[in-house]
């Protein structure tokens, strides 16, 4: 099978209930990425062992941020793809989300979003951000962290992702990216996201809480101080 010159880049803290289920679903693609790497936060746990059973390529992490710079810098191929650890991928998602992207000269692509879920609540939930992805994409774009297609080149013109952000690192990065290459969302697919954070900390705290960070964003700038109790980051220095 010939390979998708795509390389896989992974951020995880402790991730070994989910990432198996990731890296299964990666391995049950239709086309196959040239490699998967795993940008771990030294976890505590089996996350590290369970990568390098997969065959993943594993590197130092960190907050998001940092995971994914160092994941590019790992990076053998041309187009990259941030995937968080608690997502699932259809059997056909990077044979068709790749041929979009090239079909449509995109570059830097996401995906909407569906819920691992049959909540009404959380399918709700998830319109409505599919929505607001949509009716704010060409003048104050977003772009899910767990979901970023985007070619290495421009990920370096723009000096990848700001490692000074402690929240809304993805949002900045489509920010600066979209100035030097064509974005928009991929229709082929919606991604599956995990609802463990809804469920963990509560559906309308949740909400609340990315309601205050957007207004954070529009009226005061970027979040440079953990004033939102991110959780990844109590883990790390």
């Amino acid at each position: 099978m010939k390979k998708l010159p795509l390389s896989i880049i992974i951020p995880t803290f402790n991730e070994e209930k989910y990432l198996p289920r990731l890296l299964l679903s990666i391995q049950k693609q239709s086309q196959q990425p040239a490699e998967v790497i795993v940008a771990d936060a030294y976890s505590l746990d089996r996350t590290r062992k369970i990568a390098k059973k997969f065959g993943c390529k594993v590197v130092a992490g960190g907050l998001p941020g940092k995971a994914r710079n160092n994941g590019a810098k790992a990076a053998s191929q041309k187009l990259l793809l941030f995937l968080d650890a608690d997502v699932v991928l259809p059997a056909s998602f990077l044979e068709e989300t790749v041929e979009e992207m090239v079909e449509r000269d995109l570059a830097i692509a996401s995906c909407y979003v569906k819920p691992i879920s049959r909540d009404k609540r959380d399918i709700l939930l998830h319109k409505v951000v599919n929505y607001y992805l949509r009716v704010t994409r060409k003048f104050h774009p977003h772009i899910p962290g767990f979901c970023i297609f985007i070619y290495k080149e421009l990920h370096e013109l723009i000096g990848g992702f700001d490692e000074s952000l402690v929240m809304a690192e993805d949002h900045d990065y489509v920010r600066r990216a979209k100035k030097r290459g064509r974005f928009s969302y991929l229709t082929c697919y919606k991604i599956p996201v995990s609802v463990r954070r809804l469920v963990g900390e509560g559906r309308l705290k949740i909400a609340a809480k990315y309601i205050a960070i957007e207004l954070h964003l529009l009226f005061i700038g970027q979040i440079r101080k953990n004033i939102f109790r991110y959780e990844y980051s109590r883990h790390l220095s």
